[in-house]
């Protein structure tokens, strides 16, 4: 599913490289899931963000499905990204501005889906996550627990074949993470979703089917 040859990231600051990621090799099946754990500035979030397609390499090749990403057009990344790839951040990113349901059904629209068929698609998402009574709130009116099952909603709502998430129970308590990492691993296994997890949440890492560590830009195994 997902494939890195000898990926690198390197950083220009002040004159001086920063490399950030040094040759990674890595294979992800399809409906694998994998945490990649390590101390802040290890290169994880960049790793993940490459990998969505968010950021490009300085060298080496990604594979998703069969296809070397990085030889498209930005406009044909995009649009690739949009109906393959779901996202979840620690900072989850909603639009103060729009309800729930309309923070869900944002990739749907962009997407060019009539706006009664993302709307139905949000509504079903949220009442999956257990937030069937929270449609009409927006971010300032939910909790730091009911806004991330809402930016995982979103993440959904385009029913991608990846899921990728950086530290996503990072900003919340003990219980609430509890169940945010419950309805992430119910994902991979119950819609075979391919998943990937930067944490620093060791519980979290554990439940992963695989999982690796990044250290000075480079994979080592756990």
């Amino acid at each position: 599913m997902i494939i890195l040859t000898n990926l690198c990231k390197t950083f220009i600051k002040d004159g001086n490289r920063i490399e950030v990621l040094r040759n990674l090799n890595l294979e992800i099946k399809k409906g694998d899931s994998l945490a990649v754990v390590g101390v802040s500035g290890a290169g994880k979030s960049t790793l993940i963000h490459i990998l969505g397609t968010l950021d490009h390499p300085t060298s080496g090749t990604l594979s998703i499905a069969g296809n070397n990403v990085f030889e498209w057009s930005e406009k044909k990344i995009a649009a690739f990204r949009n109906r393959t790839i779901g996202f979840v951040f620690q900072f989850n990113n909603l639009l103060p501005e729009f309800t729930a349901l309309e923070n869900t059904m944002m990739p749907a629209l962009i997407a060019g889906l009539p706006r009664r068929d993302a709307s139905r698609k949000a509504g079903d998402l949220l009442a999956e996550v257990g937030l069937e009574h929270r449609l009409r709130h927006k971010p300032g009116e939910l909790s730091g627990g009911e806004q991330q099952r809402v930016a995982i909603a979103r993440a959904l709502v385009m029913e991608p074949e990846i899921l990728l998430a950086d530290e996503p129970t990072g900003n919340l308590d003990t219980e609430t993470g509890k169940k945010i990492e419950d309805i992430l691993v119910n994902l991979n296994t119950g819609k075979n979703i391919t998943l990937m997890v930067v944490t620093h949440n060791k519980l979290l890492a554990d439940r992963m089917s695989g999982r690796i560590g990044l250290r000075d830009g480079e994979i080592y195994d756990l």
